[in-house]
């Protein structure tokens, strides 16, 4: 049974052409562009300031498992027709209900820091006051899915804001005049290696929802089946790229700055390397970055959390509506908590370091052993083995998630 996730297109039009390559530019760019939030540009900050041009490796190890778990799960996804919460149902009866509460959980945490990024993008952008920007943003999110064509919107929102994001963030790269060749160097050979960078890099980049956001969306174009296998897996692998370019040209304008001995303010450091790099554009262009990755984020922990609760049975109307509670029950969670938020997205990033290889395994076991769901689709061996080799650092990550949450119940 072929199922599809959250969608305003038209009953019969989801098949056709257009409609098809929206929906696929629209689920690359919204897996890029959840991976790429207010968490991860504070991370990729924090860690180049500690570590310098050897955080570099750590970029370079993310992309790298990124790319092995999402090939992995665009497939399984992709040819099956069902979501991954069906696709646990289906190995394990009663295991998607798990998994569907896990990134529920997760999904909700992680989006009242995604809120609170919107706020503060445009308090860098606008001077807006970030409790009053939140709320707008958050309207703005909602005003999404309140339209006719919601899938259509979606996928155009998160194309034009991924392309920004990544446009101006190229510019203060360029800017800032980093020292690529160092940076190409650690890569490979960093100077340091820590651990703590590339777990919490990976946990904050890979798991939780994110891991599916974009193969959910995906069922939207139509594309599922074994006859477009192939399809499929390139969209993945363009999906990763748009993910990597971000990830790298960020990297390097924080770098850029760092390396030229400038101090960052301990308030908010991304912020100031930005200023820093290109005086008061480059602080506004900072604040249309940070905005731009926290609403895309918004829309896309709601989108794919929601898609967790939902159905091939499921009226679009209703799946718009509870996407749309999703953010309201986020936004007042952030308007009550905001004043301890380190906690909440601490406690989420240890969920996601469970959940990464709980659905991952179900992934794994449906490409080795199950190959009824996948309508007798000869899954590659080449894939299965670079997925088990993501699979084992999978549980290492999940190992530490457990600590994680030791030292937080502790």
């Amino acid at each position: 049974m072929a199922d599809t996730p959250p969608s305003s297109t038209p009953s019969g039009a989801t098949d056709t052409r257009a409609g098809g390559r929206s929906a696929i530019l629209g689920a690359m760019f919204l897996m890029a562009t959840s991976a790429i939030g207010p968490g991860f540009i504070t991370q990729t900050t924090t860690f180049t300031v500690s570590l310098g041009a050897a955080f570099a490796f750590a970029i370079v190890v993310s992309i790298l498992v990124d790319i092995a778990v999402q090939m992995n799960v665009w497939r399984a996804v992709g040819v099956s027709g069902l979501r991954a919460q069906e696709l646990a149902n289906r190995v394990v009866p009663g295991l998607g209900w798990v998994l569907s509460a896990l990134v529920l959980l997760g999904g909700l945490v992680f989006n009242i820091g995604n809120v609170a990024g919107t706020g503060l993008g445009l308090d860098a952008m606008m001077g807006v006051d970030p409790t009053v920007g939140a709320v707008v943003s958050a309207a703005i999110a909602i005003a999404i899915f309140l339209v006719k064509r919601a899938g259509l919107l979606l996928d155009r929102m998160v194309v034009v804001l991924g392309l920004l994001m990544i446009g101006l963030t190229t510019w203060i790269a360029i800017t800032s005049r980093p020292p690529v060749g160092t940076a190409l160097r650690n890569a490979v050979l960093p100077d340091t290696l820590d651990v703590v960078a590339i777990t919490t890099l990976i946990g904050g980049t890979v798991g939780g929802y994110i891991t599916y956001a974009g193969a959910h969306r995906l069922l939207d174009s139509g594309l599922t089946g074994p006859q477009h296998a192939r399809e499929i897996g390139r969209s993945s692998v363009q999906g990763i790229l748009v993910t990597a370019i971000m990830r790298v040209v960020l990297f390097l304008a924080i770098l850029g700055v760092v390396a030229g001995g400038a101090t960052l303010a301990k308030a908010n450091p991304a912020a100031s390397a930005f200023e820093q790099a290109a005086g008061s554009f480059g602080l506004h262009a900072f604040g249309v970055i940070l905005w731009a990755a926290a609403i895309t984020s918004v829309v896309g922990a709601s989108y794919t959390s929601v898609s967790f609760l939902t159905s091939s049975t499921t009226s679009d109307r209703t799946r718009n509506l509870l996407t749309v509670v999703f953010i309201v029950v986020c936004t007042i969670l952030f308007l009550v908590l905001r004043k301890a938020p380190v906690t909440l997205l601490v406690f989420a990033g240890a969920f996601n370091g469970l959940i990464l290889p709980l659905g991952f395994t179900v992934i794994l076991v449906v490409a080795i052993w199950r190959r009824d769901l996948l309508h007798g689709y000869a899954y590659p061996r080449w894939l299965i083995v670079v997925g088990v080799l993501a699979w084992l650092l999978t549980l290492y990550l999940g190992y530490q998630s457990l600590g994680s949450l030791a030292k937080l119940w502790g």
